[in-house]
């Protein structure tokens, strides 16, 4: 099978699709693929702020960082709060 006829079969289950995944490379079916932008909307409101003190070189590592995966500061610094929180409460 050529790589332009390959396309992405439909699955039954979910379980079904990550299998299929596991085996098989995104980069094969790119050309079926369409883009699209997501917009993350939580619906839990931030009521509280934690301050922060950093030196200046870890605060610019840390924006280029978010910049590069395409969130906000706080977003990465959240989300790896969030992570560590729970590797920690699962131990």
């Amino acid at each position: 099978m050529s790589d332009e006829s390959k396309k992405i079969p439909l699955f039954n289950t979910m379980q079904e699709e990550a299998d299929f995944w596991d085996t098989h490379s995104i980069n094969d079916y790119l050309p079926e693929l369409k883009e699209t932008r997501v917009v993350y909307r939580p619906k839990i409101k931030k009521e509280s702020n934690v301050v922060l003190r950093m030196e200046p070189e870890l605060k610019k590592r840390l924006s280029a960082l978010s910049r590069k995966k395409g969130i906000t500061l706080s977003a990465l610094v959240r989300i790896w709060l969030i992570e560590k929180l729970q590797d920690e409460m699962t131990r």
